[in-house]
């Protein structure tokens, strides 16, 4: 595969997977509307660019990392033009299925090929390599993409066809906003029977009650000390970002008909969470809503 890639997009998370990308010895050329980004992204030896149009033309493979499916659309229609006939563009944003979809016709229709690679582990799998990647669109695409998002993660997933990798990413922030609504009203109810955090996490960590919720990301201070729970819910998974990921899952479940009842709710929870209390939050901080004493410390 060739060695030349465009970065659309170097916030959190882009700019870190780029780093990654230059690391393992790609020439990346990058490019950001946030200047401070653009900098960073710099002193990691990605070359800055002024335009996405400038990036791509000389690109063999397009990686972009936008906030919604809008920006992702749009940008495809500002620079297919202007990248070279038959580039790989690898969509790392999650995005609507439906989008990520017509992000592949677009590419498809200008003489691009395309990948929605959507990715699972957050800032700090960005910055440590270790993400991994779900997939979806053509075989041949995900093989020539493979050595690029071994750059990034750990592990890549080929899903299926296109907007597959997305409707994989949604179905699993489905079932870990679930499991995170689950575990704190689980903690909030040994509280009130005088159970302590320690005590229930030692039981159902070793039990049928364990889960990544419970065993990673425990929405209570003191069993797992690297949680957030024990930084006062500073941001590992923002509760805005699990509030995203669970509209996108809720809307895909009203449009196929899918009786997800306690997806639906938790994307109700967490928009509300999202909107208030845990703007600048953790997703786990939800325990504090359950519990009824936003923004009190446990």
């Amino acid at each position: 595969m060739s060695r030349t890639v465009a970065f659309i997009g170097l916030g959190h998370m882009g700019g870190p997977m780029a780093a990654n990308l230059v690391a393992s010895g790609f020439r990346v050329r990058g490019h950001d509307l946030v200047t401070a980004a653009l900098d960073a992204a710099a002193g990691a030896g990605v070359v800055p660019v002024g335009t996405a149009a400038e990036a791509v033309a000389d690109a063999d493979v397009v990686v972009t990392m936008l906030p919604a499916g809008r920006h992702v659309l749009d940008l495809y229609g500002d620079i297919l033009a202007a990248a070279r006939p038959g580039s790989l563009f690898v969509d790392c944003s999650t995005i609507d299925v439906a989008d990520a979809r017509q992000a592949h016709r677009l590419a498809g229709d200008a003489g691009m090929r395309a990948l929605d690679a959507p990715v699972s582990g957050g800032v700090v799998g960005a910055e440590a390599g270790t993400l991994t990647f779900m997939v979806g669109g053509g075989e041949g695409e995900f093989d020539e993409a493979r050595p690029l998002l071994e750059a990034m993660g750990r592990r890549a997933v080929h899903c299926g066809e296109a907007g597959a990798g997305q409707a994989a990413k949604i179905c699993n922030n489905m079932i870990l906003g679930v499991s995170m609504i689950a575990v704190s009203e689980a903690f909030v109810l040994g509280e009130s029977l005088g159970l302590s955090h320690q005590a229930l996490y030692d039981v159902a960590s070793t039990a049928s009650g364990q889960c990544w919720a419970l065993s990673v990301n425990c929405p209570v201070p003191g069993p797992v000390p690297t949680s957030p729970a024990n930084r006062d819910y500073r941001a590992g998974f923002a509760a805005a970002l699990m509030a995203k990921d669970l509209g996108l899952a809720a809307n895909a479940a009203n449009a196929g008909g899918v009786r997800a009842e306690l997806g639906l709710r938790a994307a109700e929870l967490y928009a509300a969470y999202a909107e208030s209390a845990g703007a600048a939050e953790d997703f786990s901080g939800i325990v504090r809503t359950i519990r009824g004493q936003e923004g009190e410390q446990p």
